[in-house]
Formats: C-alpha cells, sequence, structure tokens
C-alpha cells in the first residue's frame, strides 16, 4: 500500500473502507484507484454516468470473479475483504443485491428467503422480513419470478436481511419501479438504517440516492472525483450537471 493510502488507512474509520482498488473486465480498466470511507449505520450513494465504473466497484467490493481486483484494499470492521472469496465476504456479512436480482425460479417467495439461510451466519427472522414487507408476508407461498418489479426488489432485499449483514450494496434498486414503489423502498431503506446496517446504493435516480443517503461519491471513468456530503451535491448545480447530468 501506497504511503498516501497507509495515510488514508491510518485515519479511517475502523468500520468499512476501499483503499486504492483497481479492476478489470479483461483487458478494460474499469476501477482505477476508488477510495472511501463508510461510517457503521450510513447510507453511501455511489454516483456516476453510465459507465462510470459503479458497478463494477460494488463487485469488487463483493469479491466476484468480474471485475477481476488486481490492487487495492477493503476492510470490514477489520477483516480484510481484499483477500477473501465471494462466499467468505458474504459470510462475513457483506450482501449485493444486484441490478437484476436474482430471484430463483420455481421457488416460492418463502424458499427463496430460506435458502439464503441454510448456513450461517443466519440474520432476520421470516416473521421480522414479512413485518418489513407485509406484501411478501401475503404472497409468500406465491412463485417468486411472478411478483411485480417492486416486489421483487422487496424479496431480494429480504433475502438478504436474511443472512446476518453488516453491508447492504444495492445496484439500481429503483430501476423500473413506479414513484409510489420508489418511495416504500426509500422508507425501507431507513429502517434497515436505523437497524445499524450500512449500506451503499449505486443508482440512476442521482436525486433519490441523495435525498436518502447521508454522503455521496462520485465516480468519473472509474475514479472518484468527488467525496463528501449528500447535501453538498444537492447544493452543487454544477458539479450535478458535470457529473451526473441533472
Amino acid at each position: 500500500m501506497s504511503a498516501n493510502n497507509a495515510n488514508l488507512a491510518a485515519n479511517a474509520p475502523a468500520y468499512f473502507s476501499v483503499y486504492d482498488i483497481h479492476a478489470y473486465y479483461g483487458e478494460s480498466y474499469i476501477v482505477q484507484g476508488v477510495s472511501f470511507n463508510v461510517h457503521e449505520g450510513e447510507i453511501l450513494a455511489l454516483l456516476g454516468r453510465n459507465g462510470a465504473g459503479k458497478t463494477s466497484t460494488l463487485r469488487a467490493i463483493a469479491r466476484l470473479d468480474d471485475p477481476m481486483l488486481t490492487h487495492g484494499e477493503i476492510w470490514l470492521d477489520h477483516q480484510h475483504l481484499h483477500l477473501m472469496k465471494s462466499y467468505e465476504a458474504a459470510q462475513a456479512g457483506v450482501a449485493l443485491v444486484p441490478e437484476d436480482r436474482r430471484i430463483i425460479q420455481g421457488l416460492t417467495v418463502e424458499e427463496n428467503i430460506q435458502l439464503a439461510q441454510i448456513e450461517e451466519p443466519i440474520g432476520w427472522s421470516l416473521e421480522r422480513i414479512y413485518t418489513l414487507f407485509p406484501r411478501l408476508g401475503d404472497r409468500r407461498k406465491q412463485e417468486g419470478t411472478t411478483l411485480s418489479g417492486g416486489e421483487q426488489q422487496m424479496l431480494s432485499i429480504g433475502r438478504a436481511l436474511a443472512r446476518d449483514i453488516k453491508v447492504l450494496l444495492l445496484d439500481e434498486p429503483y430501476e423500473g419501479l413506479a414513484p409510489i414503489i420508489v418511495q416504500e423502498i426509500e422508507k425501507t431503506l431507513s429502517l434497515i438504517k436505523e437497524q445499524g446496517i450500512t449500506t451503499v446504493i449505486v443508482e440512476q435516480n442521482a436525486v433519490a440516492a441523495l435525498k436518502l443517503a447521508d454522503r455521496a461519491v462520485i465516480l468519473d471513468t472509474g475514479k472518484v472525483v468527488f467525496d463528501g456530503t449528500a447535501q453538498e451535491v444537492l447544493d452543487n448545480e454544477k458539479l450535478r450537471h458535470e457529473y451526473l447530468a441533472i
């Protein structure tokens, strides 16, 4: 680790920190030295135009094989995620809810959730998840892939909470959802925050994400161009126009 990154590490909160990560899809250099820190229980909006490296950063944190992490460090509650396989990162408390939601065909709502609880560490109970998402409780015996888009997003988040997670990574959670459903998801994420779960949200609906988030990191061509409070971005029209086109 470089001297600059060593200084960042020394000053970083002990909870969740990303230091100078670099990642490739094949020959394409996608993530080019991304660093940021997140305090426990914070919501961080990870923003940028299409192709900025947002999803790749989430996938690198979750230790998926694509993109390939070639350099850098990722720490969660003193655990070195950068040395882990994806299943080890999941056991350490990382949960990624991908844009396509990955609902398992042929399984009911309840079976999709229970599948996440086959192995330790187990998180929220079915009853607690159904309290957070009453619609899932009403549809517990319905095949998960037949739910509406908003209900599938609830199921994806509920399935993540079925594990004992520390960091929830959300990739485009509002994609394709009606405004009223977006409001429901936002309310849910606020409730999750109250439980002390740290959240990183990638979202093209930047204004909605910023209104929910405590802090924001903006990426441009794989590099961090802003790291500060969400309100600073909302208040800075030039910054929003240049990097977010809003």
